[in-house]
């Protein structure tokens, strides 16, 4: 694959991704960020009261004490109930994701975890909680406009910001959990960030390069997990210099461990180990980043969750399967498989295996078909997608749709004994049983 005509993905992050995937950061920078905004807002409230007394004001000053002092009031409150809110809040929150991570896959708690307005929610709530404490250690007993040194006029005006803020973002956070639980936005929210991927991923040879016969090899070294993410741009680097070819061995989603080799070398000595460090990053699960086939295997776990006996959910599966029609069409005229990954010269530096179309399509229905006897919906919903795949591909893709449409009619006439039952069952439908 060349070069030209494509960036390559930019490099995950693993400090990046890790606050992503933690719930504490946000809060954290949060309460740095309000105990500033509150050290200003009471410097600010200093100097009013100051201005004030320097002119004699003190009959104004006076309206501004009993203000603050009516609002007194509020923020003993919101300190008061504002944790139990949280609490409550966040549990029913966690209840919901557990029940949605039952009924879908386990990998929607992923949604949850690197969304936004969950952790800017948790946040707000918090910060709100802690300027209450910190505006109710600002006042002061006296009241003599004379006397007084500080009158906490702007800090109540930002604690009751931060409740305004905290009711807005209250709905908008009961609402995307909602939406959580739903199966829709879930599948579509999984269907937009594949494309996305999709969007970025280089596909296909452009006219193969033989690396020639092997030379060396690099070993792993590091803790065992997925391989989420593989720096190219740094691999091709490393191999100019050297004058080589690297060829990943294990593909993106793989599971690593250490002495397991990482990199094949051709035509010449391994790379340094300096200029290979972070040029591949693990976890402890796939991630979308550059993971191609990741989105279709969380679309067909939701399917086969639905399809089973505890569930039993077909038009859930359904539902997976408009998407993972509407994946196979978006790559259907992609070239896919290796990748061959160029210098600035236009030589061949960097080989990644990739995905093929027959292996996604695997991907994509193998497993529904295993489970599709006696649910007639789903099986009609098999066949319409197949049908218009097999309309889009090129001709040579056509042969592993018309393989799985094959073995889907053997399944189904083994399985369903009354010929009208199985022509039922066989008809295209692109709702299932509309």
């Amino acid at each position: 694959m060349s070069d030209r005509g494509y960036r390559r993905p930019r490099p995950l992050s693993p400090l990046r991704e890790h606050l992503r995937d933690t719930f504490w950061f946000a809060p954290t920078a949060g309460f740095v960020c309000v105990f500033v905004l509150w050290l200003a807002a009471s410097e600010l409230d200093d100097t009013i009261v100051a201005l004030f007394q320097r002119e004699g004001a003190y009959d104004r000053l006076a309206d501004l004490i009993a203000f603050s002092q009516d609002t007194k009031t509020v923020v003993t409150a919101i300190s008061s109930a504002m944790m139990t809110f949280i609490g409550v809040v966040f549990s029913i929150s966690l209840v919901a994701v557990q029940m949605a991570s039952g009924q879908l896959t386990p990998r929607v708690v992923r949604i949850f975890v690197r969304s936004r307005i969950s952790k800017l929610t948790l946040t707000v709530f918090l910060a709100t909680f802690l300027v209450s404490l910190l505006v109710l250690s600002s006042y002061e007993s006296e009241t003599d406009p004379r006397r007084v040194v500080s009158v906490p006029l702007v800090q109540s005006l930002l604690i009751l910001l931060l409740v305004g803020a905290s009711l807005l973002l209250f709905v908008v956070y009961v609402s995307a959990t909602l939406r959580l639980m739903q199966v829709g936005p879930v599948v579509d929210r999984i269907t937009r960030d594949s494309l996305r991927v999709l969007g970025r991923m280089p596909s296909g040879p452009d006219g193969e390069d033989d690396p020639g016969p092997e030379t060396a090899r690099v070993l792993y070294e590091g803790r065992s997990g997925v391989l989420r993410d593989v720096n190219t741009a740094r691999l091709v680097r490393a191999a100019r210099r050297q004058g080589v070819v690297l060829r990943l061995v294990p593909r993106i989603g793989d599971f690593v461990v250490p002495g397991t080799p990482v990199l094949a070398v051709h035509g010449g000595a391994a790379p340094p180990r300096r200029r290979l460090r972070s040029a591949v990053s693990v976890s402890t699960e796939r991630t979308l980043h550059q993971d191609l086939a990741f989105g279709l295997r969380q679309l067909v776990d939701i399917a086969l969750r639905a399809l089973s006996t505890s569930v039993n959910d077909p038009t859930t599966a359904v539902q997976c399967l408009d998407r993972i029609v509407s994946l196979l069409a978006a790559v259907a005229r992609l070239p896919l498989g290796t990748v061959h990954h160029r210098d600035r010269g236009g030589r061949v530096r960097l080989v990644q295996e990739g995905p093929g179309w027959d292996e996604l399509v695997d991907l994509a229905f193998e497993e529904i078909r295993w489970c599709v006897a006696g649910s007639p919906q789903v099986t009609r919903r098999l066949m319409a997608g197949l049908d218009d795949l097999l309309r889009i591909v090129p001709g040579e893709r056509g042969a592993a749709l018309l393989r799985h449409r094959a073995l889907l009619v053997g399944t189904v006439e083994r399985t369903v004994p009354v010929a009208a039952d199985r022509a039922f069952a066989l008809r295209p439908d692109r709702q299932g049983i509309g």
